[in-house]
């Protein structure tokens, strides 16, 4: 998994790189222009780069999430090999919002209002707990996988909701910021035949939905 972004408020030409969900103590090293995040445990957390658009040109215009190349990636390496660093950042070209298809769905034992999911993703499925008060089962809906970002700057990482495992999130299109959404609590339920389990959801296409 690898989350980033570019030149966030008050950060300015800084690209934040992320692998990993870190609470607690952190380590921070900085050697040139990289700086080093890792937990208490020596786990990375990520990298930050500063002067990012020395080192990716793509980057100016850019604000926010941002989708690496494999080269681009290839170049961060470099810097951080440079700087000293030993572990390097893997590419991770795969979609983070998808379209899901609900093939289970159960009442959560310790809540009133909150759903167990099993969402087929086409090479996988997860377990989600889902609040939204017109999930179904038998739907179609867009997930936001672990390692996405939402418009919110929120990131969907691994976690539990009420005692439960949790991996991902089933949005309302609101949360996607997506042309003529209600602001109604509610997850978006897909046409059937918007796309397989699994497919890069289509924003555009999305836009059309309301």
């Amino acid at each position: 998994m690898l989350i980033a972004s570019y030149n966030r408020p008050g950060m300015g030409d800084v690209l934040v790189t992320m692998v990993n969900n870190g609470s607690g103590e952190q380590t921070v090293t900085t050697k040139q222009n990289v700086t080093e995040i890792k937990d208490a445990q020596g786990q990375l957390l990520g990298y930050n780069f500063q002067n990012a658009s020395q080192l990716l040109p793509d980057l100016e215009g850019h604000r926010g999430q941002v989708v690496l190349t494999e080269d681009q990636v290839a170049t961060l390496n470099q810097a951080i090999q440079e700087a000293g660093f030993a572990t390097p950042l893997v590419a991770d070209l795969s979609p983070k919002f998808v379209v899901g298809y609900v093939s289970e769905m159960e009442d959560h034992p310790k809540s009133d209002h909150l759903h167990i999911t099993k969402v087929d993703l086409g090479d996988e499925t997860v377990q989600i707990v889902c609040g939204s008060p017109n999930i179904e089962n038998h739907v179609k809906v867009i997930v936001a996988k672990v390692g996405a970002m939402m418009p919110s700057g929120q990131i969907i990482w691994p976690g539990e909701l009420v005692g439960v495992e949790s991996d991902g999130m089933i949005c309302a299109g609101r949360e996607l910021n997506l042309k003529n959404a209600s602001d109604k609590p509610g997850c978006v339920i897909l046409p059937a035949d918007f796309g397989q389990p699994g497919d890069a959801f289509d924003f555009e296409k999305g836009n059309q939905l309301f």
